[in-house]
C-alpha cells in the first residue's frame, strides 16, 4: 500500500523532501502483510509478506514493517519535523529554528519520550514570553470549549454541538483528510469569522441564530440543505446558572481571565451600551475579536 507508507513518511514522520520515491515503494513492500480484523485490531498476515531484500533510506536488508519504522526513528529528519508540528501547535506558528534544533537534539536523544519534550517546552522562559502568548488562532473546538467551560449551557437537542462545528468547520472525528484539519489563519474566512464572534450572543439566547453552512465542505451532513436552526437548537436561559457565574467571577478582572492579550478595544466603552452585570460583561468579552486568540 503505497499510500500507507507515504503518508506515514510525509505526514507524521519525516516531511516532504526526505525520502524518494524508490523509498516508498520499499517501504510499502516491508508493510505488506499489515492488516486488521472485523473488529479493528492490528493483525499481521506472514503468507502475504513480502520477504525479499529491500533497500529503504540507503540501507538494505529483509525489512519489515517494524523495521522501516525503526530507520524512519533514525533519521534527523523525523524529530524536527515532529518538533516542528508540536511547537506551532503550542507555542506560535512562526517557528524560530533554533529552539526547534535544540528541541528535535534532545527528544531525539530522549528516544523521542513525548513527556520530556513537552517538558522541555512549557518550562522554558521563551515560551511564556509576550510574542508567544495570544498568537494563535482558537481552533472552533478550542473555541467553544472555552466558552462552556466559563458559561456551562446545556443543550436541549444532541445535534445542536454538532451543527456548530459543522458551520464553524471542524466536525470532531471527521477531519477532511488523513492530514486533519488545518490551523492558523485556515480557521478564519467570510463564512466562519462573524460566527465565531456571534457564538456567545448566540448561545446565551442574545442573538438570534442565522447560520449558513460553508459552501466547500468535504463532509456532507446535510448542512447544504434548508435546516431549520431554531428547532435543532433550542436553549433556555435556564439551563445556565447566572447567579453562580456571578459569583465565581465576582472581583475578578474578567478581561486578564477571557483574554490572552490587552484589547485594542476599550472595555469600559463597550460595557457602558448594556447593564454592568457580570453576565454582560463575560459575553461582551467574549465577543470581542482578541477572544479568538490562544
Amino acid at each position: 500500500n503505497e499510500n500507507f507508507a507515504r503518508e506515514v513518511m510525509e505526514l507524521f514522520t519525516m516531511g516532504r523532501n526526505s525520502y524518494t520515491e524508490k523509498d516508498i515503494k520499499e517501504s510499502a513492500r516491508a508493510y505488506t502483510g499489515w492488516t486488521y480484523d472485523k473488529q479493528g485490531n492490528f493483525v499481521f498476515r506472514e503468507k502475504q509478506h513480502d520477504d525479499g531484500e529491500k533497500t529503504f533510506l540507503g540501507k538494505t536488508g529483509n525489512f519489515d514493517g517494524e523495521d522501516v519504522l525503526k530507520i524512519i526513528l533514525d533519521q534527523p529528519a523525523t524529530a524536527t519535523f515532529i518538533v516542528t508540528k508540536i511547537y506551532k501547535f503550542f507555542v506560535n506558528e512562526n517557528i524560530q529554528h533554533d529552539k526547534i534544533e535544540f528541541l528535535a537534539n534532545r527528544f531525539r536523544n530522549s528516544n523521542y519520550d513525548i513527556l520530556a519534550l513537552m517538558q522541555d517546552i512549557f518550562t522554558a522562559d521563551w515560551f511564556y514570553r509576550p510574542e508567544n502568548i495570544g498568537v494563535k488562532i482558537k481552533s472552533p473546538i478550542e473555541l467553544m470549549v472555552g466558552i462552556l467551560r466559563v458559561i456551562p449551557i446545556e443543550f436541549d437537542s444532541p445535534q445542536s454541538n454538532l451543527v456548530f462545528q459543522k458551520a464553524l468547520g471542524q466536525l470532531l472525528f471527521y477531519p477532511p483528510n488523513v492530514a486533519g484539519w488545518p490551523s492558523g489563519n485556515s480557521w478564519i474566512d467570510s463564512s466562519t469569522l462573524l460566527l465565531r464572534m456571534q457564538l456567545p450572543q448566540i448561545w446565551t439566547g442574545i442573538q438570534p441564530i442565522e447560520i449558513k453552512s460553508p459552501e466547500l465542505d468535504d463532509i456532507d451532513m446535510g448542512m447544504r440543505q434548508k435546516i431549520d436552526f431554531q428547532k435543532i437548537f433550542k436553549i433556555s436561559s435556564k439551563t445556565i446558572n447566572w447567579n453562580e457565574i456571578e459569583s465565581t467571577f465576582q472581583n475578578k478582572n474578567l478581561e486578564n481571565y477571557l483574554l490572552q492579550t490587552p484589547s485594542t478595544m476599550d472595555i469600559s466603552e463597550i460595557s457602558k451600551y448594556s447593564d454592568q452585570s457580570i453576565k454582560s460583561k463575560i459575553i461582551n468579552i467574549m465577543s470581542l475579536p482578541e477572544y479568538q486568540l490562544c
